[in-house]
């Protein structure tokens, strides 16, 4: 296939017969992908209009890949226009009608194949000049196996599509016949990153594909390469429900006789089992789940992939049957939807009609996100709003009006959507309310006091004032444009919440805090249809609203998340922080790399979703106090590492990477202090943060647009802070306060470890080190972690002037206090309130941490305060008097957060706070 290009801004078809130029018009009509192709590569004009040429070129094509040439450069614009060439070819053939959308959907992947497998081929051949051959012990040259996922691995792909790699090798070694010799692990991994570079690199020629790497075994987080070992250690011991109906569509791309054979053994245990699978059934339930809301949440009305009847419906439909009973029918251990879909016919798991409407209407949507692509080549699934594109589309359909298409489009997904809510239904098992009374109460025009009266489970005074509640919302709904079915479901709702209230025989103050949801919602139909259809849902919202008048603020300001009331045993699961990282890891998966604007919305609605269930967890009691503020840290743990991650992937995209690291070494370290330091955080705490990276080198970046390296880092964590501090629609994510950092407002956003400690050790005040008693790392790459243990030992084991520590402890005291200008009934900065507490637990380690190695160990007061009576620095009756009242106070804390309108200080906190204040006292008049 030739190289040649054109700089000519238009195509001129010179010498085509009448019936070629009326195919050229027709194709550059609809594609401007084609017109753009042969502007740069003209010789594929008379291929493209010739349709015994045409088809013969395809058939070559897309098994043959030439790299000819023997530099980066050359071999990245060949993939490139071969690229171009041959989907501008594939798409040629759909427009002009002469294959069918299934033919062309092979013809893409087996593209997609030979183009990935040529980058493989020619990337391991010269790294195997530089480091030799990875071998096994016995001397067998060991290859990368790369799985395609997705559509790639169903021989499915989109014309214009990202595609989803895992890389794994099976065995450990090291390189021989090299100029030095690696493991295998070492080299497995430049080869992946050679060749994802070959690939998704943005050259003038374009790119190849979009690579995307996160469905491998710990996402984003996890080693680009895995050896056959490590996966079945991974998938065995921690692969969740996702990644099993993920690895449904898991293809070989560059199979071979001898290990693809062998890695296919390994899985297949972990993805079928042996027995029809009802242990998945409930997983694959909350999968649905999250369909039907993202649906709900979205509003993805013209997305033919995502939106309701979609592509995905169909997609969740097979693979969902091909989960569950794959185990014990082979047949069905397919990776072509088609072909499963076969077979779910002969094994009667789904009926021939519905199989057959379910291809049907799985093909049209596939031929229109086919050509939808072709337009522009961009990835895309939602139907065009502009007249131009919406005429592109159907010159390549060949469908004459805009009317007609949509209406079949509409139909297909209506049926497609019927069966996607069959399967693993949920039944909804509702018992039939008495909700007459609350149909009188909402529909009723009687006055206050008659309607107050049937009200018997209430005082008079109460009773009226929740008639007068009703009826200003009703008043208030009346002047708002709900449109019909909004006001139809109101109607039908209201009588079912206050037959709820009723049960709870509830105060009206609980009505004011659901109907500061419903306010809310009101214009909302699709959560007003998901309280009605969902009356358990309704019946969580009741009970949250009861216990908490911050839920209450916090669903109305974030509607999306009534959707986690739907399953009360998920609400108020208790999880982990693998669960936490894991469940990010799956929802970011849906989300593109390059789509900022929706990968901070997500961000942002994965936090408010999770410290949802927390609260909830905390005011049912499922999670104790100490708990609450273990899972708050998590928490917010992984979406810092989730951010310092996309970080770096921006700015590496943009700058390159510092020379001597990369996405897996960053050399940089995040340092927590205060409550995410002390493993304390509550509801709405800041982030107290301080960014080190260990770069000492002044050598340009790697990219493009090259800055110094020790630049980078600084431009780095400014992406982290707007990462988390931008307002989108669901708010921050988290405020960050930085002041702590060396020099404080005045001081670099990221320094140098070895700075850092220099700063500690010779400029900082007593506070700051104060301060450094509560501080950790909560992310880190390479040794900084380390390296920050040895300065933390170090500064907090100087020895020390007793007296004149504790001068300046209770001057920096007494300094807060003045500042926040504590009340009495502050539980924070009044005398013996929690900053008295940490204080105390501060002093004793700056004091005597130098003798006592067990004070410095941990970063939080509890367990400080225990290696505190350990050496005997204070009596076991002051420390556990201590450490109930900082277990109380904080307790109160989270409570007054919660129903911060209800809930006074408690008369234990004032005498917690007294004991803690003759503690104090006493150990500072000594």
């Amino acid at each position: 296939m030739a190289d040649s290009t054109t700089d000519s801004a238009k195509v001129e078809p010179v010498d085509l017969t009448t019936q070629a130029l009326a195919r050229f018009n027709k194709l550059i009509a609809a594609s401007s992908f084609i017109e753009q192709t042969l502007q740069h590569q003209a010789e594929l004009l008379a291929v493209l209009t010739q349709p015994d040429s045409l088809t013969q070129f395809i058939e070559h094509g897309v098994k043959s890949i030439q790299l000819t040439a023997t530099d980066d450069a050359g071999v990245f614009k060949q993939l490139r226009q071969q690229r171009n060439a041959m989907l501008s070819a594939i798409l040629a053939a759909d427009i002009l009608q002469l294959q069918s959308i299934s033919d062309s959907l092979v013809q893409v992947s087996s593209l997609a194949d030979n183009l990935i497998n040529s980058a493989y081929h020619w990337a391991y051949q010269q790294l195997e000049l530089q480091w030799g051959t990875p071998q096994d012990s016995k001397g067998n040259k060991l290859p990368l196996l790369i799985l395609g996922m997705g559509k790639l691995g169903g021989k499915e792909l989109n014309f214009s599509s990202d595609i989803d790699l895992i890389f794994t090798y099976p065995h450990h070694g090291d390189t021989i016949g090299g100029r030095r010799s690696i493991e295998n692990q070492q080299f497995f991994t430049k080869l992946g990153q050679k060749l994802i570079a070959a690939l998704h690199q943005v050259t003038a020629d374009g790119f190849v594909y979009r690579v995307d790497m996160r469905l491998r075994p710990f996402g984003d987080s996890g080693p680009l390469v895995l050896s056959f070992a490590a996966m079945e250690d991974y998938y065995q011991e921690q692969g969740r429900e996702w990644e099993r109906y993920a690895m449904l569509k898991a293809r070989v791309i560059n199979a071979d006789t001898r290990y693809t054979p062998e890695l296919q053994k390994l899985l297949r245990p972990f993805i079928y089992r042996r027995y029809i699978d009802f242990s998945a059934i409930e997983s694959l339930r909350r999968m649905k789940q999250q369909i039907e809301q993202e649906n709900r949440r979205l509003n993805r009305k013209d997305n033919i992939k995502l939106g309701v009847g979609g592509i995905r419906e169909v997609e969740f439909v097979v693979q969902t049957l091909q989960l569950i009973r794959g185990g014990r029918i082979p047949a069905l251990q397919q990776t072509s939807l088609l072909q499963a879909l076969g077979y779910l016919v002969s094994e009667d798991i789904l009926t021939e009609q519905d199989a057959a409407e379910l291809k049907a209407d799985y093909l049209l949507l596939r031929k229109v996100e086919q050509a939808l692509q072709g337009i522009n080549d961009q990835q895309t699934q939602t139907l065009p709003q502009d007249a131009a594109s919406q005429q592109q589309l159907l010159t390549s359909l060949s469908i004459t009006d805009w009317p007609t298409l949509t209406a079949d489009i509409e139909q297909a997904m209506q049926r497609v959507h019927q069966q996607f809510r069959q399967v693993i239904d949920i039944e909804e098992d509702v018992e039939e309310q008495d909700i007459t009374l609350g149909r009188l109460l909402w529909d009723s025009d009687q006055n206050v006091d008659e309607l107050a009266e049937l009200i018997d489970w209430l005082e008079p005074d109460e009773a009226k004032q929740t008639i007068v509640l009703l009826q200003q919302f009703k008043h208030d709904c009346q002047k708002r444009s709900l449109g019909v079915r909004g006001r139809q479901f109101l109607a039908k709702l209201m009588p079912h919440l206050l037959f709820m209230l009723q049960q709870q025989q509830s105060a009206p103050v609980v009505l004011e805090q659901v109907l500061v949801v419903f306010k809310q919602i009101v214009t909302r139909t699709a959560y007003l249809e998901l309280l009605y259809e969902n009356l358990a849902a309704l019946q969580q919202l009741v009970t949250l609203c009861t216990e908490s008048g911050w839920l209450a603020r916090h669903l109305s300001r974030f509607p999306m998340l009534l959707d986690e009331l739907i399953d009360p045993a998920q609400l108020y699961q208790v999880s982990t922080k693998q669960d936490y990282a894991d469940r990010l890891r799956q929802q970011l998966l849906r989300v593109p790399t390059d789509d900022l604007e929706l990968l901070m919305e997500t961000l942002r609605q994965y936090k408010q979703t999770q410290q949802l269930r927390i609260a909830a967890a905390d005011i049912r009691g499922v999670l104790p106090l100490m708990q609450v503020s273990d899972h708050l840290t998590w928490l917010a743990e992984v979406m810092l590492e989730q951010v310092v991650d996309m970080a770096w992937q921006q700015m590496a995209a943009r700058y390159g990477e510092p020379e001597g690291f990369n996405a897996l070494e960053k050399g940089l370290a995040v340092i927590a202090y205060g409550k995410l330091g002390g493993i304390e955080l509550g509801y709405g705490s800041d982030l107290d943060l301080v960014f080190v990276h260990q770069c000492s080198s002044q050598t340009a970046t790697s990219g493009e647009r090259q800055i110094d390296s020790r630049q980078f880092y600084l431009k780095l964590i400014q992406r982290v802070l707007h990462l988390c501090t931008t307002r989108t629609n669901s708010g921050v994510l988290y405020d960050i306060d930085t002041r702590l950092r060396p020099s404080g407002n005045s001081g670099l956003l990221a320094i140098h470890i070895d700075t850092y400690g220099e700063y500690l050790l010779r400029e900082a005040w007593t506070w700051e080190h104060q301060a450094l008693v509560r501080a950790r790392v909560v992310y880190s790459s390479g040794n900084l972690t380390e390296k920050f243990s040895q300065i933390r030992q170090e500064i907090l084991t100087l020895p020390r002037d007793i007296a004149e520590l504790s001068t300046d402890v209770q001057q920096m005291r007494q300094k807060l206090r003045q500042h926040h200008g504590a009340e009495i009934l502050d539980l924070k900065h009044s005398i013996g309130g929690i900053i008295d507490l940490e204080f105390i637990s501060q002093y004793l380690v700056l004091a005597y941490a130098a003798r006592y190695p067990e004070l410095y160990r941990y970063s939080d007061n509890i367990r400080i305060l225990d290696a505190v009576a350990a050496v005997g620095l204070l009596p076991n009756d002051q420390v556990e008097a201590l450490q109930q009242a900082y277990q109380l106070l904080r307790g109160v804390g989270h409570r007054q957060t919660l129903m911060p309108a209800t809930l006074p200080l408690a008369e234990a906190a004032e005498q917690a706070q007294q004991q803690v204040a003759v503690i104090w006292q006493q150990l500072f008049s000594d």
